[in-house]
């Protein structure tokens, strides 16, 4: 990461702490969710979505939640996925970071509202498209850091000499609207955190 080499650097959105607070959050929003999918596109997700399903089994490991996998390629897996785990109670879903994820947005929000499961996303734009609640990586503030980097490799720097940088913003983004809908209400320790309420 410090010296990635070649002529390939950049700004990613893995980071390892999140799933912990993905999981935390969820539980808090939902202290009943005792299952969670974890919804990945298996061709785009880190580790082919072993990573955060790893991280997720970790962050569970001294609780009585079950973590399931839910792997995705297209709207109708996406679909299918999260109807039939719903069928069950205490569920509830978390949305990892991926191109297939991100592509699906609409489909995954609309599903997991229709079945009535609380969510968790990587990205603000599935809180203000109607999703639960967001938190991850402010994209905002990676795309301002990237054009530093755009000047100096136009000044001459070498990309290998540049180190791949890994998050250091985050925001919390909460959709109450989504919320009564579900019949949930978001804890004020939740609210106050909020980077973004959206009434």
């Amino acid at each position: 990461m410090a010296r990635p080499g070649g002529n390939v650097t950049g700004f990613t959105n893995v980071e390892a702490s999140l799933c912990g607070k993905w999981v935390q959050l969820l539980r808090e929003v939902d202290p009943r969710a005792n299952r969670i999918a974890v919804l990945y596109g298996p061709k785009t997700s880190a580790g082919g979505g072993s990573y955060y399903l790893n991280l997720a089994k970790e962050a569970v490991a001294s609780t009585d939640v079950k973590i399931v996998a839910l792997p995705v390629q297209e709207a109708v897996d996406a679909d299918q996925g999260i109807d039939t785990f719903a069928k069950e109670m205490g569920g509830a879903l978390l949305v990892t970071p991926d191109a297939t994820t991100t592509r699906l947005r609409s489909t995954i929000v609309s599903a997991a509202t229709r079945t009535t499961l609380p969510a968790i996303y990587p990205f603000r734009d599935f809180a203000t498209n109607g999703g639960l609640i967001s938190y991850g990586t402010d994209i905002a503030d990676q795309f301002r850091k990237a054009a530093v980097y755009v000047d100096r490799i136009l000044r001459g720097a070498k990309p290998a000499d540049l180190p791949v940088v890994q998050p250091t913003k985050f925001e919390l983004v909460i959709n109450l609207t989504t919320a009564k809908a579900l019949g949930l209400t978001i804890p004020p320790s939740i609210l106050a955190s909020a980077d973004e309420v959206i009434e």
